[in-house]
């Protein structure tokens, strides 16, 4: 009888897993990058940390333990070693348990002006932090994260449903950069017929290692646009981005740093494009050059100061059958997709 009761109460607690949802949310860290995974088991990553100091630290444990109710993150996630997308570890180290950290390797700035924030975050991590490089995973159950891209590397092999990629034939290139954003951490997150793409900052040179002459990611779901929404023309290779042809593009911007005209133009221009998504509003830009407001997290347009620092975020719900919901929470906007 005991065993038969230990077992239903088993059955019944993996039922109740299965059926929640997985979660991304994309926390507003102004112009930097923060994006928590949940899955559907109530494991966590954590891609990036945001801006040096408490403000965006604060935002991510809110995010994490009010709204996501996670007692610890099991994996921080740092694309590159700037300090919008790493300067938060160690404020968010006092904050929340962290059981591992994960790299792309030593920084490639770190006796420069990188040095600061690389010490800052040697120092957070410890003895907890471990390098990937392409073709690792990430253990986390019920999905599957490979990494893509890690140190100026990229797979060597395609996954599975990439192949030949026919934009390569008129395709632009740029010079290979030498800075800590061409060395981006990049993973793909797959989960049934879901699947997600983040670069970090990855640079035009190694987008188009990812895209030509064989595109080795195959399509997408969800795209977070890199370096905040292709900004200054650094990153954004459409080779790469039409070829994956994602539904969605994320735009973790800051109101005055990513998201410009001819970045949007080119999201824009991405075949099959249903939505594109914007934590902020880009000031300056005009009303061609972004997204509907729905759309768009920390928006004013007439009184910009009133709401474009209310640290509003994005989050993404995706069903195990591949159905998912993206909700704005500055007004609690909807949209639900399927997978396609």
């Amino acid at each position: 009888m005991f065993r038969l009761i230990l077992l239903s109460l088993l059955v019944a607690s993996l039922a109740v897993a299965q059926s929640k949802p997985l979660e991304i949310y994309w926390i507003d860290v102004e112009g930097g990058a923060a994006t928590l995974i949940v899955t559907p088991g109530g494991q966590s990553l954590l891609a990036d940390t945001g801006n040096p100091g408490n403000r965006d630290a604060q935002r991510i444990f809110d995010v994490a333990s009010k709204t996501a109710g996670l007692k610890k993150i099991d994996y921080v996630l740092i694309t590159h070693f700037h300090g919008d997308h790493v300067g938060g570890a160690p404020a968010l180290a006092k904050l929340i348990p962290i059981d591992h950290f994960l790299d792309h390797g030593d920084s490639v700035e770190k006796d420069s002006g990188g040095g600061p924030v690389w010490q800052a975050y040697l120092a957070a991590a410890g003895t907890k932090r471990q390098t990937l490089k392409p073709g690792d995973k990430v253990p986390l159950k019920g999905i599957d994260i490979e990494i893509v891209s890690a140190a100026g590397h990229v797979l060597q092999m395609p996954m599975q449903g990439a192949g030949p990629n026919p934009l390569c034939a008129t395709a632009q290139n740029k010079e290979l950069d030498t800075s800590e954003n061409a060395q981006s951490l990049g993973f793909v997150l797959a989960y049934s017929k879901f699947r997600f793409l983040s670069l970090g900052d990855l640079t035009w040179s190694k987008e188009m290692e990812l895209a030509c002459p064989t595109n080795k990611i195959g399509s997408v779901t969800i795209v977070q646009a890199t370096h905040h929404g292709f900004y200054g023309g650094f990153s954004g290779a459409p080779a790469l981005y039409e070829g994956v042809k994602p539904q969605v593009v994320i735009v973790n911007n800051g109101a005055t740093k990513g998201l410009r005209a001819p970045a949007y133009d080119t999201i824009a221009k991405i075949p099959g494009l249903e939505a594109i998504w914007q934590v902020h509003l880009a000031v300056g830009a005009d009303g061609g050059h972004n997204t509907d407001e729905k759309r768009i997290a920390n928006s004013d347009r007439n009184d910009p100061g009133a709401t474009l620092d209310a640290g509003h975020w994005i989050k993404a719900s995706i069903a195990s059958d591949g159905k998912y919901t993206i909700t704005n929470t500055r007004n609690n906007y909807t949209e639900t997709y399927r997978s396609r």
